[in-house]
């Protein structure tokens, strides 16, 4: 199995590689690591991944197309349809599905895993809706970036693959306990009125027509409540699709 990383702190994995069973899988030729600097695929001076968001608001957003170039350097034009056969694109977002055991026994059956490490406020929602394959999050806690949750995924699923632990009835026998409900504001949400929590809305950055993938026209407006009233509708539906127990658990309707 082969991972790839991309990152804008390629030195960050040099110490969780290099340690443990995970080093033993690589010694063994049981997994490849690759890490890759993301702003190797950006094609200015600055070497820019990130900008402001469209329709305002703090922080800065990853932009779409040095993403885009990294996961297509590796798999071909044909990543962008999310057709790779035995191949997991991963987002690293606060926004995401969380990763359970469920989620490793299903990447292990894959033959390659690229894992996407966001930063800053967000990534541009365009990578989440048309290049990865999955959008994931690892806990209900606020984190500086992907990097930590790349490591710990890629950690979890190499101990699944048969012969990367000494003794192959550890896997099976490991307990495992999902907490119910939600104890804490997750992170990358936001209050819900009248209680709970909303995942967060889909941010948008330059540019404003990417691969005919367009921002959509109320962020571009400039009128505040409309951007608003989106934001919470966009909030709501991400919140129904991956996390509809933040709703569920909150008595939100």
């Amino acid at each position: 199995m082969r991972f790839d990383l991309i990152t804008i702190f390629p030195g960050f994995f040099a110490g969780p590689l290099d340690f443990g069973i995970v080093r033993r899988a690589r010694e063994a030729r049981l997994i490849e690591t690759r890490v890759h600097d993301l702003r190797d695929f950006t094609h200015d001076r600055h070497k820019t991944v990130d900008d402001r968001p469209f329709g305002g608001g703090e922080g800065m957003v990853m932009k779409p197309e040095p993403i885009f170039e990294a996961v297509e350097s590796l798999l071909g034009k044909e990543a962008a349809g999310n057709n790779v056969a035995k191949t997991a694109i991963v987002l690293l977002s606060a926004a995401g599905r969380l990763f359970h055991q469920e989620t490793a026994h299903e990447f292990v059956t894959m033959e390659r895993i690229v894992l996407l490490c966001g930063r800053y406020e967000g990534v541009d929602e365009r990578v989440a809706e048309h290049l990865a394959t999955h959008e994931i999050s690892v806990g209900d806690f606020v984190l500086s970036g992907g990097e930590l949750p790349a490591a710990m995924i890629l950690d979890a699923v190499t101990r699944l693959i048969p012969g990367a632990l000494g003794n192959e009835d550890s896997a099976v026998n490991e307990s495992f306990s999902i907490l119910a409900g939600v104890r804490t504001m997750p992170q990358g949400t936001i209050r819900a009125n009248g209680g709970g929590y909303l995942l967060d809305y889909p941010h948008y950055t330059r540019p404003q027509s990417f691969r005919e993938w367009d921002v959509p026209e109320v962020l571009i407006r400039g009128n505040h409540e409309e951007i608003r009233r989106w934001r919470r509708e966009k909030a709501i539906e991400k919140t129904l699709r991956n996390r509809p127990d933040l709703i569920n658990s909150r008595g939100l309707d």
